[in-house]
């Protein structure tokens, strides 16, 4: 009975236009927010820091930037970790080389760059769709992967190929601890969330749901394939390359290629579908679902004798098993059955 707009009426149109337009939707994400700021550094130790949280907030920075281009526009990659890679070496050469460069806008730098790359690996989407698009993306990971590993002037020429930052701040703030650190990302999220969150519920993010549903029939009411395909591109490359330069100053600190690998692509793909293609939320819960559930299984391994590497098998098993479910059983992920569950909600304590 708690959960039910009666009584909350619109007055207006920006009203009527609202994100949360429920009342209890709106206390309940303030809630969420002053939980995440508030009580998870209080109640958290640093190894769910490292290991868990940070890493989730990460990952789900990634998975809103895929579920702009998968989920809302229509649009298949498989090029997700290489963008992740420009984001993060374009970022690191912006800080290191230029001095005095803040972090964020290093950050942001990165973002930039990625977001050149991505849409001129998007221009085929404008010819193909589907498995051949998504091979035209899946170039863009082994071009990648071969230009950070040969050329030495994206890590400094450094000998062993690797990259490394070390004594982040942002205005005298040093981010020297992993509470620190996911303070930062936790800021990133929140307002990449919001913006995306917003971006698909305005003009653009109508037309990438209009060529994702049917291309020729939007194009016939005049809107463009080229601009809406082009700009899902630009703005899922730009989020995915601020989220690569978070993965790589902030959770690794020292990387190579090899963490930007094809498997960084297709988990973040496994996240939108487990989580939900075209929900914000949905991120969220496949990043949790993603991150949580191989720790989970390594220590349930731990406790029946198995072995390290049967953990990770038994770990793509489920996944696999797992996508396969969701596509047929329930195509739009966990964001659909959190969808039902509000409904339910709505009606109860009455039958429904």
């Amino acid at each position: 009975m708690f959960y039910r707009e009666n009584g909350q009426f619109k007055t207006s149109y920006r009203a009527d236009q609202q994100i949360f337009p429920i009342a209890q939707d709106r206390w309940a994400i303030l809630a969420l927010l002053a939980f995440a700021f508030v009580g998870v550094p209080l109640l958290a130790d640093e190894y769910m820091f490292r290991a868990i949280i940070i890493p989730f907030l990460i990952l789900a920075l990634a998975a809103i930037g895929v579920n702009v281009l998968v989920g809302y526009c229509g649009q298949i990659s498989l090029g997700s970790g290489a963008f992740m890679a420009v984001g993060a070496y374009m970022a690191y050469n912006a800080y290191v080389r230029i001095d005095g460069m803040p972090l964020i806008v290093a950050l942001l730098i990165g973002g930039g760059f990625a977001t050149l790359v991505g849409m001129f690996f998007g221009i085929p989407s404008l010819r193909v769709k589907g498995l051949y698009l998504a091979v035209a993306t899946l170039a863009a990971q082994f071009f990648c992967d071969w230009l950070f590993l040969r050329i030495g002037w994206f890590t400094l020429n450094n000998a062993s190929g690797s990259a490394s930052v070390s004594n982040l701040e942002v205005m005298g703030w040093a981010i020297n601890s992993p509470l620190r650190k996911y303070l930062f990302c936790l800021g990133f999220l929140a307002v990449f969330a919001l913006l995306a969150k917003n971006l698909v519920r305005s003009a653009i993010g109508r037309e990438w749901m209009a060529i994702r549903d049917m291309d020729v029939a939007a194009a016939v009411i005049g809107i463009r394939p080229m601009y809406a395909k082009l700009s899902a591109f630009a703005v899922s490359s730009f989020i995915i390359g601020v989220a690569g330069g978070l993965w790589a100053f902030v959770h690794l600190g020292s990387w190579e290629p090899a963490a930007f690998s094809i498997d960084r692509s297709f988990q973040l793909l496994f996240m939108v579908i487990i989580g939900g293609m075209g929900s914000i939320m949905g991120c969220l819960f496949g990043a949790a679902f993603i991150v949580v559930l191989p720790i989970f299984i390594e220590r349930m391994s731990l406790l029946v004798g198995l072995s390290t590497a049967a953990a990770a098998h038994i770990t793509f098993m489920i996944f696999g098993s797992l996508i396969v479910w969701f596509l047929i059983v329930e195509p739009h992920g966990l964001a659909r059955l959190w969808s039902i569950g509000k409904q339910k909600l709505r009606l109860w304590p009455f039958p429904h």
